[in-house]
């Protein structure tokens, strides 16, 4: 959305063609949520922003055939290293040589991502924050085999779509996440002690360090199966670190598939 809302000529690419309408119209909707607030006093230049921005999206439901005409490639399909892999590699084979990939991954490394194409120069990390047209970071991610001019076209890209970047090395959860997905555990075991309620927890942040949600607020949010998958895949790189210790508590809400605010139940119940 963001991307054909600033110029940019974009295929959105998904697995089957009801997946596709269904996401067409999320942005029609989101379109048409932005114009209200963008052209409020100017209905019709509203209307000719969404059909402009209409226009130059189309979608597929094949990436290979979509790539041979194709600048960059970002990648945003499931949190699962192995499909991603098998995905750039695929790409990798017809894909131009000057195209670069990028990955919107939040917790797997770039670097093993570049490993599987023959195009380790070109390729990097640009992860996008939800709602993305709401959120203005952009985080752009460099490997140590990322070239200065791909890095710099991703910069490019990023600004080109309205958002301001910043730049990290592949590091676990780059800079967001790095410091926000402990603070959360941190916030479980603090309640897992029983130190404090969760609801005073949530208070405390919301009051005391201004934050917009609380972090079992926001662990509903985000998904509870989402951070333990993350907190997993980092305590098997650095098991030795305590940040990244498992909470048996996240564990067996997970099990019990509360999952937060998509299951109706995650720390808190909803309606």
């Amino acid at each position: 959305q963001v991307a054909a809302a600033s110029g940019h000529t974009v295929v959105l690419v998904d697995q089957s063609d009801e997946i596709l309408k269904k996401s067409t119209k999320g942005i029609e909707e989101s379109l048409k949520r932005v114009t209200k607030k963008k052209f409020a006093d100017k209905p019709e230049a509203g209307a000719e922003f969404i059909e402009k921005t209409l226009k130059n999206l189309t979608t597929s439901t094949d990436a290979v055939a979509v790539v041979h005409s194709t600048d960059l490639v970002i990648e945003a399909i499931v949190e699962n290293q192995e499909v991603k892999n098998e995905l750039f590699k695929r790409l990798d084979k017809f894909a131009p040589e000057h195209t670069i990939f990028a990955s919107n991954t939040s917790s797997l490394q770039i670097t093993q991502l570049a490993n599987s194409t023959t195009r380790q120069d070109r390729f990097g990390g640009l992860h996008f924050f939800n709602p993305v047209p709401m959120m203005k970071l952009v985080e752009v991610i460099k490997t140590p085999m990322t070239s200065q001019k791909t890095f710099e076209s991703l910069m490019d890209f990023s600004k080109a779509v309205g958002k301001s970047p910043v730049s990290c090395k592949d590091t676990p959860g780059f800079i967001v996440n790095r410091l926000l997905v402990p603070y959360m555990l941190e916030a479980v075991r603090l309640f897992e002690r029983g130190d404090a309620s969760k609801e005073d927890i949530d208070v405390a942040m919301k009051l005391g360090a201004g934050y917009p949600m609380g972090p079992f607020e926001l662990l509903d949010y985000v998904g509870l199966d989402t951070c333990k998958y993350i907190i997993d895949g980092w305590h098997k790189l650095e098991p030795n670190n305590p940040l990244f210790a498992p909470s048996p508590l996240l564990n067996k809400l997970v099990e019990e598939k509360k999952l937060g605010k998509k299951t109706g139940e995650g720390f808190y119940k909803y309606k």
